[in-house]
């Protein structure tokens, strides 16, 4: 459904991509987006979040 990423340079494709200056930015948004689309959060542990609804 989305990423969120602290490198832009990292991830492609056709979900809607999110950038953050830093992580806790990155955490506060994949959280806020999660609860927004009723989701789930994966940490890919790479500096990339995915929000998925499974």
């Amino acid at each position: 459904m989305a990423v969120i990423t602290l490198n832009m340079e990292r991830v492609s494709g056709g979900a809607p991509i999110f950038f953050a200056e830093n992580e806790a930015e990155q955490e506060q948004t994949a959280s806020y987006l999660s609860k927004i689309l009723d989701a789930m959060t994966h940490d890919l542990g790479n500096g990339i979040y995915v929000i998925v609804r499974h």
